[in-house]
């Protein structure tokens, strides 16, 4: 069965990408699923209800999201009801919302998906190597043998530990947050497949997302500058994994990124 990931959706040229480019990734790669981070679909920072809604209508199964979760204060109630938005699931307890779900693929198979957020460079939350571990445990219970994994993570050695430390526990391991496409795809020797970033669907002319302009000018001044989502054409980045829905080993990790 192939997965397809996209990654790090980017304000309305990320969503207007999902619309253009994913049903041509559906002719080519017939994938079972279709799961992808979304936390920067409004406006590059957070989500609305609204927003969710419309890209569940185009067609993705299941989001993720991290560090600009919370960024938009309507999510709050919306993200107790709605368990195909994921946000970290190292957050402490009481946080509203769901780390990892089960989700039933259009080829029948149960996918587990985790989201999980590092901690080098960002918030001091739970460990994700010992939470990977608990809801890989509560997923299989609910009899999903493919689990893939959003590690949302800034340092590259983190990504890579955890996917070392997952080796053969799960079905893949995919880096997002950077939003720079890394060109270390593979499949680990225990079957999980792993990219340290996913890249960005987002504006293709643009700082990581942003108006290169605002970037620079945060450079040249170090001033706190408004950033504001870079217009133009989108670019839709990420990864298609194929894997064994019986034993949920990876077999193939291919990268995308269509403008």
């Amino acid at each position: 069965m192939n997965i397809l990931f996209i990654s790090d959706i980017m304000g309305d040229p990320g969503r207007q990408a999902v619309l253009g480019f994913l049903p041509r990734l559906r002719e080519k790669y017939s994938p079972a699923l279709v799961v992808a981070n979304g936390e920067n679909a409004a406006g590059g920072f957070g989500l609305t209800p609204r927003i969710t809604d419309d890209l569940f209508e185009m067609g993705i199964d299941i989001l993720t999201s991290g560090n600009h979760i919370w960024d938009k204060r309507d999510i709050l109630t919306y993200i107790d009801k709605e368990k195909r938005l994921l946000r970290p699931a190292n957050f402490p307890p009481g946080v509203p919302g769901y780390g990892s779900a089960v989700i039933r693929a259009s080829n029948g198979a149960r996918v587990g998906v985790i989201n999980l957020m590092g901690r080098v460079f960002m918030a001091n939350l739970d460990c994700p190597f010992r939470k990977a571990d608990e809801e890989i445990a509560h997923l299989k219970k609910d009899g999903a043998q493919v689990i893939l994994v959003d590690i949302h993570a800034e340092a590259t050695s983190e990504k890579i530990a955890l996917a070392r430390y997952l080796d053969g526990k799960v079905t893949a391991v995919l880096g997002t947050h950077t939003h720079v496409q890394t060109a270390d795809e593979k499949v680990l020797p225990g079957g999980t497949a792993y990219i340290t970033d996913a890249g960005m669907t987002g504006p293709h002319d643009s700082v990581i997302g942003v108006t290169a302009e605002l970037a620079i000018n945060r450079f040249l001044t170090q001033m706190p500058t408004r950033f504001d989502t870079a217009k133009g054409p989108g670019t839709l980045q990420g990864v298609v994994v194929t894997a064994d829905p019986k034993t949920g080993k990876a077999s193939m990790i291919e990268r995308v990124s269509l403008t």
